[in-house]
């Protein structure tokens, strides 16, 4: 959706495909062995809660990040990507190793410039640390990626990244992993290597989600279901608002809040905040009083967990409109009790509500990126053109609007 309201197209693979074949060929001088697509992702609700053992709900996007690959028998990664500049930055698979710090420090020695990529390279190349750490039998291969997955905005971009050279490799490697299986490689890819402490539902929404649905994921077991969410059937459209304000998850801010849940559950005798039942929440929030910032984001986690599990309710039950609410009192939740919100994000979120949207809230994981909105189809223009307007306004940079369609998880494309 543009600042008048009109709906941005999503995508497709057959063009992508097709163009990051053509740049393979171009870079490395062949055409690749195959094509492999994971997509960026949007998370209905649950936000911080899958690193609490509790419940999420993405659904992926149309959105992806292609990777082109082929196999190598010299055991030499090289890597390259269409939307940084640089070369190509060439490593040797048995020679990763993940170091304190940031993502270049973890390739600091390789050859092709990691330095100037800005550390892009240590996300595939730590899917092959900790596919290689696993006992997987990964050698070298030569990769290059295209993406439609916008960068920052909370959507998921480095998941994305992540999954698509995890699917490769596991194909053109022949490694029989399943696609939770290829999740969790590529957060520990992210954990260790990269040094983002991120839970695990942006590796599984973009393995694991299916078209027409979003995805009911259990974080402490794993367990997930495929809930129906096909909004233009009922007359509803889901919009993303990226207000392009670019957030970082390396940066601190997200390791202290996931130290802070941490710190909740050790002083409540828990292993994590998932086992604190929504009941019992005033008992723990009482046993918390003298620490007000944990008792803060305790209450964020609890509750969110409920939330999750009244959408999951209102879906089976074909209330979809009533999800909008919960979407509302989410939002309220990360920024008052979590203070992972913006003033752009809570612009988007309120300007949207006083438009008429049914419910609004950030999504992913904060200090900037996107909010989600649902709307009538009739409303949606107007909503968005509101958006966009009060962004104008308010002297912020023109907010990309455009509509979460639920989407394949990872697979080949060619």
């Amino acid at each position: 959706m543009t600042a008048h309201g009109a709906v941005t197209p999503a995508t497709g693979h057959t063009h992508g495909a097709r163009h990051t074949a053509e740049r393979f060929a171009a870079v490395y001088g062949t055409a690749p062995t195959g094509l492999w697509a994971a997509p960026g992702r949007v998370n209905l609700i649950g936000e911080h809660t899958d690193y609490n053992d509790g419940f999420v709900m993405p659904l992926a996007l149309p959105h992806t990040t292609i990777a082109a690959a082929s196999p190598r028998t010299d055991g030499v990664l090289r890597l390259h990507s269409g939307g940084v500049g640089g070369g190509i930055v060439e490593l040797r698979a048995d020679a990763l190793r993940p170091a304190p710090g940031s993502a270049t420090e973890a390739l600091e020695g390789s050859r092709g410039g990691v330095q100037r990529s800005g550390g892009w390279a240590a996300y595939p190349a730590g899917v092959v640390w900790a596919m290689r750490e696993a006992g997987l039998p990964v050698g070298g291969a030569d990769l290059h990626f295209e993406s439609t997955v916008p960068t920052g905005a909370g959507l998921s971009s480095s998941a994305a990244l992540e999954v698509a050279t995890a699917l490769a490799l596991n194909d053109l490697h022949g490694l029989g992993q399943q696609p939770q299986q290829l999740a969790r490689l590529a957060q520990r890819a992210e954990n260790a290597f990269v040094g983002v402490p991120c839970g695990i539902m942006d590796q599984t929404a973009a393995a694991c989600c299916t078209e027409g649905h979003a995805l009911f994921l259990d974080a402490r077991d794993l367990t997930r279901r495929q809930i129906p969410f096909d909004l233009a059937r009922e007359g509803l459209r889901l919009l993303v608002v990226d207000t392009r304000v670019q957030h970082e998850l390396g940066d601190g801010a997200y390791a202290e809040r996931r130290a802070g849940c941490e710190r909740g559950a050790r002083a409540l005798g828990v292993r994590t905040l998932r086992e604190v039942p929504y009941a019992h929440l005033p008992k723990a929030l009482a046993e918390l009083s003298g620490d007000l910032v944990v008792q803060a984001l305790v209450r964020h986690i609890v509750t969110e967990n409920h939330r999750v599990e009244e959408i999951v309710a209102h879906l089976d039950a074909g209330r979809t409109r009533a999800i909008g609410p919960l979407l509302t009192a989410g939002h309220a939740s990360l920024r008052d009790d979590f203070e992972i919100s913006c003033r752009e994000l809570d612009l988007a979120v309120d300007t949207a509500l006083a438009a008429g949207a049914l419910g609004a809230r950030m999504t992913g994981g904060g200090f900037g990126g996107s909010a989600i909105v649902l709307v009538e189809e009739a409303d949606a223009a107007g909503v968005g053109a509101a958006v966009a307007e009060a962004f104008a306004a308010a002297g912020h940079a023109v907010p990309r609007i455009f509509e979460a369609v639920p989407s394949a998880g990872a697979h080949r494309v060619g």
